[in-house]
């Protein structure tokens, strides 16, 4: 029984890792065009950097938000494959394509007309004025970059996460060809400057929306789901029925979002040192989260198949396996982290330069604690997406506005700001914040799966 239940557990974890990579691959290449976007934006001077680094930050917090809304998709499309439900994929399908177009128009209002909000929170004109030239290149794309979502958590669900990697990944040589092209005007074209980058990564994510759609239309394998060659009419069931599952995990990405957002803001407010050190850290934590995150779709496609088939068993082994994964690879970094911070360090800054030895300081301080971070944050990132695979959104969204903000937020300012410990005291928060979202998810998790309360419909 006992070599059974081994197998039963290696065999899931092959599984999952079998979906997951490609997934991470992907969450990687994606992590790298924003890295290459802001090393050319930084080409165009200072000026040009903060002005894009503003712009940038909006037009992407919106975007996962947005994402966050119509990744409901893949968690009601890996039920419907996991039941058989074939003929529900292509209605998801379409049903998240008019859901972006709904998200695209209120959304592209906003972005469209950030100008007099930024001027009131008191941002310099001239960096607002070329950030909107940069937004308002980028909301053409937005559409796209919505709809390439829906259509990735589509193939996730019907286990084809290979072409998401490869459609990602061939995209970062383009984004980077049409920054160089559009910034500097070559070939005959106008220089646009940080408007380039803009265009330019509008330009892949439409290319990415078509080639995600060509595939799904095209490929001999998915012919039995009829995507694409279904009714285009509005179905409000399962229209309401995304929406219902997904605002809640947009309100939990806004909640995780804005706790760093305000973290930030006032690691501001203790000096530019200080400043530097948690963005190296906060940079640093985001590279390796991307593996939890591509785990985390896995998983509530493990457990949403699982759902299903009526196999709460199942369910509850792609969860655990999902969850385990995730601690033992962020154990990993924490460690990496732990003993070696200079050579992290040295990636960002000349540490022999003296000048620059109270950062180096600073961030080594900084990254010994996002070592505990690393490990709470794989947790409850892979926690929450095991949730959405049963479709329980709403109370973790409940949970992470309690743990980030009522815990993590709160108890950073009083360690930071009231008892003076700086910077460290505000990142002890965000650990303390993520510990308990990250063991109440998983706890939440155990509870719906143990037998003792009926799965969430």
């Amino acid at each position: 029984m006992h070599s059974l239940s081994q197998s039963k557990v290696f065999s899931e974890a092959k599984a999952t890792l079998h979906l997951a990579i490609p997934l991470i691959a992907a969450q990687l290449a994606q992590a790298a065009t924003g890295f290459v976007d802001t090393v050319m934006m930084g080409l165009l001077g200072s000026e040009t950097l903060a002005a894009g680094g503003l712009g940038a930050i909006i037009f992407f917090t919106i975007i996962l938000i947005s994402t966050g809304m119509v990744s409901a998709v893949g968690a009601i499309a890996a039920t419907a494959h996991g039941a058989g439900e074939l003929h529900r994929i292509s209605h998801l399908t379409i049903q998240g394509l008019w859901l972006t177009l709904a998200l695209s128009v209120p959304m592209g209002f906003l972005i469209w007309n950030l100008s007099p909000l930024l001027l009131r929170f008191g941002q310099d004109p001239t960096a607002v004025a070329l950030a909107q030239t940069y937004l308002q290149a980028l909301i053409w794309g937005f559409p796209a970059a919505v709809g390439f979502a829906v259509l990735r958590n589509i193939l996730s669900a019907l286990n084809y996460t290979r072409p998401i990697m490869a459609i990602v990944a061939s995209c970062v040589p383009l984004n980077i060809g049409g920054n160089y092209v559009l910034m500097f005007g070559k070939f005959g074209l106008p220089a646009l400057g940080l408007a380039g980058i803009g265009w330019s990564s509008t330009l892949s994510f439409w290319v990415m929306f078509i080639a995600a759609a060509n595939f799904l239309a095209l490929s001999r394998r998915l012919k039995p789901y009829h995507i694409f060659r279904t009714s285009y009419q509005f179905d409000a069931r399962e229209f309401w029925g995304i929406v219902k599952i997904g605002w809640p995990i947009a309100g939990l990405f806004a909640i995780e979002t804005g706790l760093f957002a305000v973290t930030t803001f006032l690691m501001g407010t203790l000096g530019t040192v200080t400043l530097a050190a948690h963005n190296i850290a906060l940079q640093t934590a985001n590279i390796t989260f991307m593996v939890p995150v591509g785990l985390s779709l896995a998983t509530t496609v493990r457990v949403g198949q699982a759902m299903g088939r009526n196999d709460s068993l199942g369910a509850r082994l792609a969860g655990y396996v999902g969850i385990a994964i995730g601690v033992s690879f962020m154990s990993l970094t924490a460690l990496f982290l732990w003993t070696n911070p200079d050579k992290i360090v040295a990636l960002y800054l000349d540490i022999q330069n003296p000048e620059n030895q109270p950062v180096l300081e600073s961030a080594i301080s900084l990254l010994g604690i996002a070592a505990m971070f690393q490990i709470f944050d794989g947790m409850q990132v892979v926690a929450a997406g095991a949730l959405r695979g049963v479709k329980d959104t709403r109370v973790p969204m409940a949970i992470g506005f309690l743990g980030y903000w009522c815990i993590g937020l709160v108890s950073g300012y009083i360690l930071g700001l009231r008892l003076n410990f700086g910077g460290v005291g505000l990142w002890l928060g965000l650990v303390l914040g993520l510990a308990f979202s990250g063991l109440l998810l998983t706890s939440r998790f155990a509870y719906l799966v143990s037998g003792k309360t009926s799965f969430v419909k």
